[in-house]
């Protein structure tokens, strides 16, 4: 697919690269990894300085408007350095569910404070035992005078502990709401643990939480374009590992040597590495095609371009992952090597907004749908 991209946009991405080469080295993440918090409220405040943290804001609200290409690109970089700061929860998904289904005053309110980095959002959509079909959710919010109360549960909500605002998707009048509830709402019980990649999150359960604000009306189409675009934007966060995890293995496999020569120079490891290749390109493509169709009106469209995209990355990012940590040997299996940072980093993809073979099963009911 030959895609091309304005000036803008390779500058917005050249800035944030440089952002990240300067403020966030394999050492630097190291540190972030293993603090108490598990992130950088200083690169994310830097982030906001230049914003990217409006990246899906329009100009009137205070954002740069860059669309889902800005936020592929930029999201290539948040991948290849794999940063464990909030950029798609907040910055991608929380704040274009604001945008979408938020009144005048509420993003007014919201807005600013996210931009600007003050402010860190999660929208709380899934739950344990419906993953990414949400039709059968059970947390559910109803009526309390001026206001709402919640009940329910999530599942793995992404950056939940380092949040102060959550929008809760829950049933309501036959349809589903969103709601927004401060993280220190009382009731609001957080279960804190550390993905496989190092990033943070938690299981929140809400024990008749009161909820004064709710966004919109029927969220459930809003929602659903919501969550599609988070998941363009989070295969454009693999296409960046797959990238650096493939420039790991080159240069690995040219200064590793083995009988006196460099293993690059064997045949069979550059075929590997030319498979590792052609599957990261076959994985760009339809990064590429899921963000074209990311904003598309026509759900049945765009949803099955983002399953497509979503369970192609997946098995890209299961092979090349694997195929990494084999080639470098026993050290690919330690924390030593940035290697095994990308492995996890690509097998969290998969299991992020739905797996690869729910996808792959979206993928299929389409196609005998058709």
């Amino acid at each position: 697919m030959d895609v091309s991209f304005t000036e803008e946009q390779r500058m917005l991405q050249t800035t944030t690269q440089r952002v990240v080469a300067s403020e966030y080295s394999f050492e630097r993440r190291a540190k972030v990894l293993a603090s108490s918090v598990g992130w950088s409220r200083d690169l994310w405040r830097r982030f906001g300085e230049l914003g990217l943290l409006g990246i899906n804001m329009p100009e009137g609200d205070g954002g740069i408007d860059a669309g889902p290409v800005g936020t592929l690109l930029v999201s290539e970089v948040v991948g290849r350095g794999l940063l464990l700061e909030p950029f798609l929860s907040s910055a991608v998904v929380a704040t274009q569910a604001i945008v979408t289904l938020g009144s005048t005053e509420q993003r007014a309110r919201w807005l600013p404070g996210l931009a600007s980095g003050e402010r860190v959002a999660v929208l709380a959509h899934e739950e344990m035992h419906c993953g990414i079909d949400t039709s059968r959710m059970t947390t559910h919010a109803a009526r309390a005078g001026d206001g709402w109360v919640l009940e329910g549960a999530k599942s793995a909500v992404y950056h939940a502990p380092m949040a102060d605002l959550l929008l809760v998707s829950a049933k309501v009048d036959g349809g589903t709401g969103l709601f927004a509830v401060p993280a220190g709402a009382e009731g609001v019980e957080r279960r804190d643990f550390r993905a496989v990649d190092g990033q943070r999150a938690a299981d929140l359960l809400f024990h008749h939480v009161a909820a004064a604000a709710r966004l919109g009306g029927d969220a459930a189409g809003e929602l659903a374009r919501v969550v599609d675009r988070g998941i363009a934007a989070l295969c454009g966060e693999a296409m960046g590992t797959l990238d650096r995890v493939l420039s790991e293995t080159v240069e690995y496999s040219r200064t590793r040597h083995q009988f006196g020569v460099p293993i690059g120079s064997f045949q069979a490891l550059q075929h590997r590495m030319t498979d590792m290749l052609i599957q990261i390109e076959q994985a760009r493509s339809m990064a590429y095609l899921a963000t074209t169709r990311a904003s598309d009106a026509d759900a049945e469209t765009r949803r099955a371009a983002i399953s497509g995209a979503k369970a192609l990355i997946g098995r890209a990012a299961r092979r090349v992952g694997q195929e990494a940590v084999q080639l470098h040997g026993g050290m690919g299996m330690t924390d030593e090597l940035d290697v095994s940072h990308c492995f996890k980093r690509l097998l969290a993809f998969e299991l992020r907004f739905g797996t690869t073979d729910e996808h792959l099963e979206i993928c299929r009911q389409e196609l005998l749908a058709q």
